[in-house]
């Protein structure tokens, strides 16, 4: 029926089901989310952690149907399959489109935890979904200057992170650090044809922090065969066509564990790593983008 409907009206009505969608969890996490604050026993907490994350789910499973109902499209997503959702994941993405993060949680909807960001201490203030995102342990980093900074805010997302070993968690990642378009990909002088730079320090903290935890990386490819598309074509349905690819990596033990501030070499291991996984995946894209140029329209 929503497919039926002029562009601008089907925006109109899947941006008011977001926003409500999005009001009506956050309300409901308010109980659990007290009762987590307030009770210190652990039973309690992982009651309450459970409780928040089948609420976060519950509000994937809603953007899921509305973006089913907006449009069909063409959903060509391979490498979910031998994922369960009671593991932890490091969840590694490039990054086109605020589109991303909706395409990464309907890609992951049931075969793994529901996906935690880090976040800038800032964003904790953001109205309703700040409330959202504390309720659900989301790490909140200060990101202060200089080295004695940057060692307290390693200090800071450690402790934030112990709380993930309570219950199966999946902690993803963008390692270009922003949107690809291709004035930052000029203005680097990127080697990569579909890929900025990669960087490598919230991967870093995350590896140092809660590395061992992790059964695997996810290294994940999105490519959108059209362009990559704003926010809004989404609501409106304009997009006809997602491709993501899921590769499951073993996390090396020379990536794992050591001090991403102090430590030049840790870090010169984890960009050589994670430069080889760009080279393969700037590939795939190049890959997947012919292979939809060539497919009969």
């Amino acid at each position: 029926m929503l497919a039926r409907l002029p562009a601008a009206l089907r925006g109109a009505l899947t941006g008011l089901t977001l926003g409500l969608n999005t009001l009506l969890v956050s309300s409901l996490m308010v109980p659990p989310a007290l009762l987590k604050l307030l009770v210190p026993a652990d039973a309690v907490r992982r009651g309450c952690d459970r409780a928040l994350n089948a609420l976060a789910s519950g509000w994937v499973a809603v953007n899921n149907a509305w973006i089913a109902a907006v449009r069909p499209a063409n959903w060509d997503v391979q490498g979910v399959e031998s994922l369960h959702p009671r593991g932890w994941y490091l969840v590694s993405s490039n990054h086109q489109s605020w589109v991303d993060i909706l395409v990464l949680q309907r890609v992951f909807h049931g075969h793994i935890p529901f996906l935690k960001f880090f976040l800038k201490q800032e964003l904790i203030w953001v109205p309703v979904i700040g409330l959202a995102w504390w309720a659900l342990d989301f790490p909140f980093m200060k990101r202060g200057r200089g080295q004695g900074a940057r060692r307290n805010d390693l200090k800071t997302t450690r402790e934030a992170c112990e709380k993930f070993k309570r219950i199966p968690t999946s902690v993803i990642n963008f390692v270009e650090g922003t949107r690809f378009t291709p004035a930052k990909h000029a203005l680097q002088n990127s080697p990569y044809g579909h890929l900025l730079k990669p960087k490598v320090g919230g991967l870093g903290i995350a590896l140092a922090t809660m590395g061992e935890q992790f059964e695997a990386m996810l290294d994940v490819t999105i490519v959108y065969p059209h362009g990559a598309p704003r926010f809004w074509d989404l609501l409106c349905g304009r997009i006809d066509a997602v491709t993501v690819r899921v590769q499951q990596r073993e996390i090396p033990p020379q990536v794992l564990g050591s001090d991403p501030v102090g430590d030049k070499a840790y870090r010169q291991r984890i960009s050589a790593w994670v430069e080889q996984q760009w080279t393969e995946k700037d590939r795939l894209i190049d890959d997947l983008l012919h292979g939809a140029q060539n497919v009969p329209g």
